[in-house]
């Protein structure tokens, strides 16, 4: 009786897990949407190699959004989305961590290139800190998983680490999702945004990265229970 309630349960959690990474995907898309359309329309476009200061720097929140927290919420959700062994969803989990990070350097070689452009201090702000120490703990929580998930270690390290791993995870992503949102903030402090359409986009925009971190995590907290 135990068992088969156990079960229920189980299946529960497991169909709830799997309807959240439709929400989050929704928010996710929504957000590179809205980003697009923010750097595009309003901020005249994005180029790493540009002259134009403006749009070297918009390199940097399209990157940090959709390559570094896009992608790691994808990772974190990859053993809900993908329909593989157990070690194919690690490898792949791994490899969109990865990419995410490379993508998370170019993006913040990219604002550092703006600073120098326009004779900006580096690292000045509570957004700079917060971004750039999420982005240190995430290489250390990445090597940390390589080397305890990918190689050959004792169950017993394995079962004891995955707790840490798995809220080392969750905690990254806020960590970089409140970097996002105050780096919005700044932006739209910074060139003056009022009650206007950009404004109200921007803020869109900062709802549906939120939204999205919310669901990416859900999903990772009820999966534990499968």
């Amino acid at each position: 009786m135990h068992s088969t309630h156990h079960h229920v349960v189980v299946s529960q959690y497991k169909r709830s897990a799997s309807r959240l990474t439709i929400f989050a995907h929704v928010f996710g898309i929504l957000a590179f949407a809205l980003m697009l359309v923010w750097l595009l329309h309003y901020r005249g476009g994005i180029e790493y190699d540009s002259y134009n200061a403006v749009r070297v720097f918009n390199v940097h929140p399209f990157l940090m959004f959709c390559g570094f927290i896009f992608l790691s919420g994808e990772a974190m959700m990859v053993y809900k989305t993908v329909q593989a062994t157990h070690m194919v969803q690690k490898v792949v989990h791994m490899i969109l961590q990865l990419l995410a990070f490379v993508l998370a350097v170019v993006g913040l070689c990219a604002v550092f290139k703006y600073h120098d452009m326009t004779n900006i201090e580096d690292v000045y702000s509570l957004h700079s800190w917060i971004g750039i120490a999420a982005i240190s703990l995430f290489v250390l929580q990445w090597l940390a998983g390589l080397i305890t998930f990918m190689f050959t270690q004792p169950d017993v390290t394995r079962q004891s680490l995955l707790p840490w791993h798995i809220c080392g995870g969750r905690t990254l992503l806020y960590m970089s999702i409140v970097a996002a949102l105050t780096g919005l903030l700044e932006k739209a402090t910074f060139i003056g945004l009022r009650s206007n359409r950009e404004a109200r986009l921007v803020n869109f925009l900062g709802l549906s990265i939120l939204l999205f971190g919310i669901f990416v995590d859900l999903s990772v907290a009820l999966a534990r229970y499968v």
